[in-house]
């Protein structure tokens, strides 16, 4: 439910895959077969020499130092502003408020509803169901309005789908309290001494 951009990441995990991939499979095509290894060797030689030639052809003037080396520091300052632009668009998505509406019954105003409220009252609701090991509830933005995400740990032997039902009447009665019916992701997760495996539930 948070804004990280998972379909960027994928294809950046998939690019990064296929080229190191390609490079281990070159090594391995390298060490494996003489063939392959004296045209490495030919074609690192060849680079080295006509490499030298392009730096020699390419030093600025009044400086020993080529331009190629300016370029490589400007090249690399790019790259890190957008790793950091990259990992800044990671996450996020959170918000405080749950619900903010405008009333103009009586004296006009805007109601806000911080998230903390439904995140608490449903904490504390769910504490005290005996088959639930853990509980966490953020409030996220999602497409322009506030939603719930709620993830429950059962406990060992619990039926998720009573846990599932239990969690959802907690919902539907935190939605009458606030007048306001706000999306939720209900989430079963596996604790790390269980294994039942995941269920989620949008409502």
């Amino acid at each position: 439910m948070n804004a990280t951009p998972r379909a960027l990441n994928r294809f950046l995990l998939a690019l990064l895959g296929l080229l190191l991939m390609g490079v281990g499979g070159g090594l391995a095509l390298i060490s494996a077969w003489p063939a392959a290894a004296r045209a490495w060797h030919g074609f690192a030689a060849r680079a080295g020499t006509e490499g030298a030639a392009a730096f020699s052809s390419t030093v600025m003037p009044g400086s020993g130092a080529s331009w190629i080396w300016v370029a490589a520091a400007v090249l690399s300052f790019v790259g890190i502003v957008l790793m950091v632009l990259w990992m800044a668009a990671q996450g996020g998505g959170r918000t405080d408020t749950l619900v903010s509406e405008y009333d103009d019954d009586g004296a006009p105003g805007r109601v806000a509803i911080s998230g903390g409220v439904a995140e608490q009252a449903l904490r504390n609701a769910l504490q005290q169901d005996p088959d639930v090991a853990g509980s966490a509830v953020s409030t996220y933005r999602v497409r322009g309005r506030s939603a719930l995400r709620v993830r429950i740990t059962p406990r060992q032997g619990a039926a998720p789908h009573l846990i599932a039902a239990d969690a959802t009447a907690l919902v539907e009665s935190l939605d009458l309290a606030l007048g306001h019916e706000t999306p939720v992701l209900l989430s079963l997760e596996a604790g790390r001494r269980i294994r039942l495996g995941r269920e989620d539930r949008v409502r």
